[in-house]
């Protein structure tokens, strides 16, 4: 029932991630896998009520933007709102495309696997295991033939 779930997620939004990686050089498979991930496939609460599927956090002078926090984290982690799950797909891209994320635009975009190790190694996530998720899902889904 989870693999149903995660296929309908790529149904959903590969056409995104593909419009995405045509304009911000992501590679699909990659915003594909971290929204999975980090949206339980679209089912956890910073998605459904915050249509936000990257765990995406208010910066620090946060203008112009709504921001929450969730019980489960820290009281001082802002989530960003987004008023549509596309939204955060965009915001994605724009901040991996920030100084922090640049050195990854020089990996091939067909590489998930020196992608994933990169976000880690940029602080994109806290969980040491996150690269090794990353490419499970990929593989698993076979998300790495959207990078062709």
């Amino acid at each position: 029932e989870k693999l149903n779930v995660c296929l309908d997620y790529v149904d959903e939004y590969a056409r995104v991630a593909k419009l995405e990686m045509r304009e911000y050089g992501i590679p699909v498979s990659i915003t594909l896998a971290q929204g999975l991930l980090e949206s339980n496939a679209g089912g956890s609460r910073l998605a459904m009520e915050s249509n936000n599927h990257f765990g995406i956090k208010c910066r620090s002078k946060c203008r112009g933007c709504t921001c929450r926090n969730y019980a489960d984290d820290d009281v001082y982690d802002m989530f960003r709102v987004f008023d549509k799950p596309l939204d955060s797909f965009r915001e994605h891209s724009l901040l991996l495309n920030t100084s922090r994320y640049q050195f990854l635009h020089d990996l091939d975009q067909k590489d998930y696997r020196g992608w994933a190790h990169g976000l880690k190694k940029a602080g994109y996530a806290t969980d040491p295991n996150y690269p090794e998720k990353l490419i499970q899902i990929i593989e698993e889904l076979e998300l790495y033939k959207y990078d062709r």
